[in-house]
């Protein structure tokens, strides 16, 4: 990005945060995990959810560059790995599956027994996991000022209120849309999620093998 960043720019940004954290997806195993629970717990919950969201991504956004830095990661590997962690996540999400970055089968049977969701493992990993922490870190790298950079954490935001709310108002949301109607929106999050993993791919080659360009 040259110079502040554009509306498109921003929107690209939403989007594809959008179909990585899916929100709408999280909704069956919210659902799930806080049956039993209280108005007050549920609400507490999204809450939190959603706060958590936030601090992960605006971490990863602020820092991520310098974390990777330290381990003697560049971004152009780190592009690579990241489109290629986020085109698996749409191969499961166009069967409408999780994605086994997201949750292992080990995590899920140990959900039940967790008094804390909201964090772990609403937040992390089901929501703000790699796939969503590989394209803030990397869109950072590409912000050219402070002004990018906080239009970046203006845009993670966004997200982490679309995601309360949607947890919020999670109960109403899936008995309208069902579980068809969620996969079928899994399923165009996916799409969006494999051009973009594709993308993420294509300029890391570049990078690091400047003759394909």
């Amino acid at each position: 990005m040259q110079g502040t960043m554009e509306i498109t720019a921003l929107t690209k940004i939403i989007v594809g945060l959008l179909a990585i954290v899916n929100p709408l997806g999280a909704i069956p195993v919210f659902l799930s995990l806080s049956a039993g629970r209280s108005v007050t717990e549920m609400v507490r919950i999204t809450r939190v959810t959603g706060m958590s969201v936030a601090m992960v991504l605006l971490i990863s956004a602020w820092f991520g560059k310098e974390l990777l830095t330290f381990f003697g990661i560049g971004i152009p590997s780190f592009r690579v790995g990241g489109g290629l962690l986020i085109l698996l996540m749409a191969i499961a999400m166009l069967h409408a599956k999780q994605s086994p970055a997201k949750r292992s089968p080990e995590e899920e049977s140990e959900d039940c027994d967790k008094e804390a969701i909201a964090v772990v493992p609403l937040a992390i990993p089901l929501l703000a996991g790699p796939g969503a922490i590989s394209l803030v870190v990397v869109e950072s790298q590409r912000a050219s000022g402070l002004v990018d950079r906080l239009m970046l954490s203006f845009c993670i935001l966004i997200i982490s209120v679309l995601v309360w709310l949607t947890l919020r108002l999670a109960e109403p949301i899936g008995r309208k849309m069902g579980l068809t109607g969620l996969n079928i929106v899994t399923r165009i999050m996916g799409l969006l999620l494999s051009a973009i993993g594709v993308q993420m791919i294509a300029e890391g080659l570049k990078q690091i093998f400047p003759g394909l360009g």
